[in-house]
């Protein structure tokens, strides 16, 4: 349990953390707040717990990674939270990214592709206390028994924008998703104005692991 300690050191080093993001243009306060409230470092394998505030990823097994903070930021804020929105959450991995989004008053659902992250992850939040949605299973479906959402975040690199993920959201429901080659994937930021209009932004590039599935990367 000594890892699950959250001392004054740790928050001085998150509060630096959120100086850093916000000077990279996080412009949401209630975002960075969320960023300020969740002691990251529980997040992290002991070998690797003092880069945790570090504005960098980090490998946390099966071949995935924690986010970049500001790559957590950044997502989340495009997606416009509000307190009660139904999010899916594609790529649970460690649990950090889910745990914003229920800090921000979110009812998440979080589908994991791999099975060991899955157990690992599931068993991990119930030890922090933290309740929501967990599932394993093909993210580039979706999670069609659970729809429709009013937010949908993908936090792995895709190939294409998957036509389930469109489906199951609602009018005026927004689909943040990272699309592109294995190396380097343009953000985008669908937004579902009818059932035949969704209009689409597009960001700056980053790097995220594949996404695995039927409509992600074999």
């Amino acid at each position: 349990m000594l890892r699950l300690q959250d001392s004054y050191l740790h928050k001085g080093k998150r509060k630096a953390l959120v100086k850093i993001i916000r000077e990279k243009g996080i412009k949401d306060e209630r975002v960075l707040d969320a960023i300020y409230q969740l002691p990251r470092h529980f997040f992290f394998d002991s070998a690797l717990v003092s880069h945790a505030y570090e504005d960098k990823a980090f490998p946390i097994g099966e071949g995935q990674t924690i986010s970049q903070p500001f790559t957590v930021a950044f997502q989340t804020e495009l997606l416009e939270l509000k307190p009660g929105d139904k999010v899916l959450e594609i790529g649970t991995g460690s649990g950090y990214q889910g745990t914003i989004l229920h800090i921000l008053g979110a009812d998440v659902y979080s589908i994991e592709y791999q099975k060991k992250l899955y157990e690992k992850t599931r068993k991990f939040l119930d030890r922090l206390g933290v309740k929501f949605n967990l599932f394993q299973g093909d993210g580039s479906k979706g999670l069609l028994k659970h729809s429709p959402f009013d937010k949908i975040l993908v936090t792995a690199g895709a190939p294409i924008v998957p036509n389930d993920l469109i489906r199951q959201l609602k009018i005026g429901g927004v689909l943040v998703i990272p699309v592109g080659d294995r190396s380097s994937q343009k953000m985008l930021k669908l937004t579902k104005k009818s059932r035949t209009q969704v209009v689409k932004e597009e960001f700056d590039s980053f790097a995220f692991v594949p996404l695995l599935g039927k409509d992600g990367w074999k």
